[in-house]
């Protein structure tokens, strides 16, 4: 099983961001270190990049991120030697597993932390990650500790 490691900062934006866009979903992308950077198995998120939740409809069951918006953010973490290895998002008052919806958009390779947020807290949070043969998403362990690394200089 792949592991993805974060420090206990980033988790602690996940949250605060969660909290913040309640009832909606909230959403953004996780930042790791150079591509190629991973060890088999293991994967790094240094930081994150807020996105906003641009759904067209009911934002506290969904949420999209507009392309250009990915681009943008793309660009920024290779120049500073980073790559964006995931996405993250909320599920106001559902548990912190994806939804078909967000299985039926989701791409292989990255990873997706789902956080569970109520009213008045971020009970749980998930890893997982696209298993492309079955189209189906399998959790992966999800590691949590340290502070967030400094830019590349």
């Amino acid at each position: 099983m792949r592991n993805v490691t974060l420090p206990s900062s980033v988790l602690e934006e996940i949250r605060a961001h969660g909290r913040e866009a309640y009832p909606d979903e909230c959403c953004g992308f996780l930042i790791g270190g150079a591509s190629g950077s991973e060890t088999e198995g293991k994967r790094a998120v240094v930081a994150l990049e807020r996105a906003r939740n641009d759904f067209d409809g009911e934002r506290g069951r969904r949420f999209l991120i507009r392309p250009e918006e990915v681009r943008d953010i793309e660009r920024r973490a290779e120049s500073q030697g980073r790559s964006v290895v995931g996405f993250y998002h909320s599920h106001p008052d559902h548990p912190a597993r994806p939804s078909l919806f967000d299985q039926e958009h989701a791409w292989p390779w990255y990873t997706y932390i789902v956080l569970s947020v109520t009213r008045t807290d971020t009970p749980s949070v998930g890893a997982f990650e696209l298993d492309p043969e079955a189209s189906t998403f399998r959790p992966v362990e999800l590691l949590v500790g340290g502070t967030e690394s400094p830019p590349p200089r």
